[in-house]
């Protein structure tokens, strides 16, 4: 005579799980009922920018990469007459100071600084705006025992920064309105 065993869930378990699910549908409608939703791309008011300088700084080149299969961003000179927009990145600034030392003066915090100012105008030349700053700050600890390291967590935190600065001017330009552009 052979025995078969069946393994079952205690009781508890099975309810644990319905909990559980009733949880997440809750979560989950309550999150759709609030407006909620993830960050898509941006819908762009033109189709074709001109970003000077030409080839720029870090944050000019990762921005033409950024735009969508909509937007032409344009890069030869004769082609910058076509333009609807032309978005002039100039000082752009990578800046280190330090804001924290310890009792014998060794340097314990950076604050680490980018910064971008930004026009834009219309082909036609009509300012849309003028000299805007975008400036993003992150602070880092230090020990000179660990530089290397340090060394690569500020690269890491600079390019950290300049993704973010891009994501802002791309949310500035989706703002623009069809009727800004004549």
């Amino acid at each position: 005579m052979t025995q078969h065993a069946t393994l079952q869930a205690p009781a508890g378990a099975s309810r644990r799980a319905v909990l559980r699910l009733a949880i997440l549908a809750a979560a989950g409608a309550g999150l759709s009922g609030c407006g909620f939703r993830l960050r898509g791309s941006q819908a762009f008011s033109f189709r074709r920018i001109a970003i000077l300088p030409q080839p720029g700084g870090a944050i000019a080149q990762e921005l033409r990469a950024s735009f969508g299969p909509g937007v032409r961003v344009l890069g030869a000179e004769d082609e910058l007459k076509t333009a609807q927009l032309v978005l002039t990145l100039t000082d752009e600034r990578r800046e280190k100071s330090v804001v924290g030392v310890n009792v014998s003066g060794q340097v314990r915090e950076f604050q680490l600084r980018l910064r971008v100012r930004l026009s834009l105008r219309t082909a036609s030349g009509k300012e849309i705006s003028v000299d805007d700053d975008i400036v993003q700050r992150r602070d880092i600890s230090y020990n000179e025992s660990a530089a290397l390291a340090k060394e690569a967590e500020e690269a890491l935190l600079y390019r950290e920064m300049q993704t973010d600065v891009v994501q802002q001017i791309l949310r500035r330009l989706a703002t623009i309105q069809p009727a800004q552009l004549d």
